[in-house]
């Protein structure tokens, strides 16, 4: 290792040309990569609701769709502005009452049970749908929304998932800037405080940005990355390639004491020693997130390519910017040192292991809640209910609600040939269950009194396509609630009674999906991170029981910081149910490793159980605290600005996670050592004195 160390130390100048030259493709990559804003669209592609997304925007020309309300606005000025919003680029079509009779039908004839579906007369409030011919969360759709709100100038409010999604993507856009703005800022006060130089920590950033902006420019060639993704990945891989950094600092400081007139050799001596305590380190990390990669909802396999990706680019930029960037400002290094202000833990560390028995007691009475806690805790699917109330959408949801008593509405894709008998049979079928305030189609609107040959064909193909036809469905009930979930059910039942090869489709249908897949994930996920992070601490740390006793102390820090939410009657965004064990894992189980490396080694120097772990607790905390501080600093922040909450409360939970893993491994690590120290010493290689 020290021969590629002298490598690196010989090229250091060509390095640095060409890591600076390298930002100018990664930031064009960077820009040009599209960002998706659609959480749904990671949902498989061979489920139901996404075949019928399909079917719609094939048969139909249409994709995404919006519920309109209009206050107080006549006929006359209804129709102006339906033409407005028809002459909008990207939308296809639009349903009212108007449009779906046609100028043949008089509006009278229509009965009124219909037409009070779309007029609120108490309120003069009217009610009206928008298709769009493309998807969700695509470009034009997002453009088409904002169109209309701004050729409206507020006449109307839009909600659904492309008006969230536009919201959310404007939103996303203003912070992101800022997410990473003040991680950098919060983790350089940690890193001037703690280390010995005020200018080291402007070095570690830089070499960790340049890592960042690489990683972020080769997201083009994914083609594109989720909101999630890119809001988190900046601050994610500060937090976790930190340590990388840190590990270098002080091991060229330790080696400038043996080669005290050669900073080039203590240089190359450290970047060797580093790449090797760091490549077992970043294998960890990089597990946990490729766990990810193997969720059937494809946003886990989005997070878990980037931010793999970007702990390898961390730990290149470790051993070959950041050794660059020190030695070509070594004089300026040393002018900004001072006095490190961490204090010695010997104490600490006396007091730990002579009262091992009280933290196996605060283990094992925490660790029922936690896990109660930890199963227990609420979590939610619906997006559009945690953003700000002051948003566009969030004020359409609302005013939908008030006006027409609508939380979601949903639809029907059934074979167009179906008679009108049955329509109308499945129809009244479907009207009659809890919580659905109004389902029809063309046959249930027009009823017995109106042929269906009266009407044009450019009417009739608004609800009717070749091989599809199309009943909307409206429910009283919110997006992700138990409620709406069984009705969404009992729809799909009645509907396959009448068409087997019916399909339920929107957001409703949707998120039930969501909700059985991530849970089906959740498990996946943490039994993969769970097994490969046991699988390297074995062949790492040469063990069959450290594997156990590190998982299981991590394991117990999860547990506490997922039950926190239960205990708190918090719920958190259902994301974090399935990915924050696995990054806290993959992330914290380091400072486990590092202690267990030292504490192995005093053993293995002839020290007893007492004294190999108070030598390996004393010496690792310092780094453990300084790494989990870095961690909490790139993560708290965000938590405290970030206005969509999924982010916030994702930034929230890991930067507490890094907090109880420190505590965890600092008190009950150890603790967990003196215990089964024979068991340690009797299963494992490398940990018994050689004979002389």
């Amino acid at each position: 290792m020290e021969k590629f160390g002298r490598v690196i130390v010989k090229l250091r100048i060509p390095i640095l040309i060409l890591s600076f030259l390298l930002l100018i493709p990664s930031a064009l990559g960077c820009f040009n990569t599209r960002v998706n804003y659609d959480i749904m669209y990671y949902l498989p592609d061979d489920i139901d609701t996404m075949i019928g997304q399909d079917v719609l925007l094939k048969d139909f020309g249409k994709g995404a769709y919006a519920t309109v309300v209009v206050d107080k606005m006549d006929s006359k000025n209804l129709t102006r502005l339906e033409e407005k919003i028809k002459n909008v680029e990207h939308v296809a079509e639009i349903i009212s009452y108007n449009s779906m009779a046609g100028s043949a039908v008089p509006i009278e004839m229509i009965p009124e049970k219909y037409r009070s579906i779309f007029e609120n007369k108490e309120n003069g409030a009217t009610l009206f749908a928008i298709f769009f011919d493309d998807t969700t969360s695509s470009d034009e759709t997002m453009q088409a929304i904002q169109d209309i709100r701004e050729v409206t100038k507020g006449q109307c409010y839009i909600s659904g998932m492309s008006a969230v999604v536009t919201d959310t993507k404007n939103m996303a856009e203003k912070e992101t800037p800022l997410y990473v703005l003040i991680a950098v800022l919060l983790v350089c006060v940690v890193l001037a405080i703690f280390m010995d130089s005020f200018l080291v920590p402007v070095f570690f950033m830089i070499s960790i940005g340049m890592a960042i902006v690489y990683n972020l420019g080769s997201n083009y060639f994914l083609g594109e990355v989720s909101y999630i993704t890119k809001a988190l990945a900046a601050v994610l891989q500060l937090g976790v390639t930190l340590d990388y950094s840190i590990f270098l600092w002080h091991s060229y400081k330790e080696m400038k004491n043996s080669y005290p007139e050669d900073n080039h050799e203590a240089m190359a001596h450290a970047i060797g020693n580093t790449l090797t305590s760091v490549v077992g380190s970043s294998i960890t990390t990089v597990a946990g997130f490729v766990a990810l990669c193997f969720m059937s909802f494809t946003l886990g396999l989005d997070l878990g390519v980037v931010m793999a990706k970007g702990v390898v680019m961390g730990v290149v930029g470790c051993v070959t910017i950041l050794p660059s960037l020190i030695l070509t400002f070594d004089r300026a290094l040393e002018k900004t040192t001072h006095r490190e202000i961490m204090p010695g833990f010997d104490r600490l560390a006396d007091f730990v292991v002579n009262h091992a028995w009280i933290f196996i007691v605060i283990f094992l009475a925490l660790l029922a809640p936690a896990i109660y806690g930890y199963n227990n805790t609420d979590v939610y699917y619906n997006l559009s209910d945690t953003l700000p109330e002051d948003l566009d959408c969030s004020i359409a949801n609302k005013k939908l609600e008030e006006n027409f008593d609508l939380n979601s509405v949903y639809m029907i894709l059934a074979d167009t040939n179906l008679s009108s008998k049955d329509t109308n049979a499945m129809m009244k079928e479907i009207q009659d269950q809890d919580g659905v305030t109004f389902a029809l189609g063309l046959d249930s609107v027009l009823g017995t009194s109106v042929p269906e040959e009266l009407l044009p064909d450019s009417v009739k193909s608004k609800l009717k396509g070749e091989d599809y036809q199309i009943m909307m469905v409206a429910s009283d009930y919110k997006v992700a609630s138990d409620e709406v979930n069984a009705q969404v059910d009992a729809v799909n039942t009645i509907a396959k009674k009448y068409d087997s090869n019916a399909m339920v489709i929107g957001e409703a249908p949707c998120t039930k999906d969501l909700i059985t897949i991530t849970d089906k994930d959740f498990a996946t996920v943490s039994a993969i991170s769970i097994v490969a992070i046991f699988i390297i601490i074995l062949l790492v740390l040469k063990s069959i029981s450290l594997p156990i006793i590190l998982v299981a102390a991590i394991e117990f820090a999860i547990f506490i910081n997922m039950g926190i939410p239960y205990f708190t009657g918090t719920s958190i965004p259902f994301i974090a149910s399935v990915v924050i064990g696995t990054i806290q894992l993959g992330a914290t189980v380091d400072y486990a490793i590092l202690m267990t490396t030292r504490y192995k080694k005093e053993r293995h120097a002839g020290y007893d159980k007492k004294e190999a772990v108070k030598i390996a607790l004393s010496t690792s905390i310092p780094s453990i605290i300084v790494s989990a501080l870095g961690f909490f600093a790139a993560t708290a922040g965000v938590g405290a600005i970030a206005s969509v909450d999924m982010i916030a409360a994702l930034c929230t939970l890991m930067a507490r996670g890094a907090i109880i893993s420190m505590f965890v491994v600092i008190f009950i690590l150890p603790s967990l050592f003196i215990l089964f120290d024979w068991v340690i010493v009797h299963t494992s290689i490398g940990f018994r004195k050689e004979r002389d």
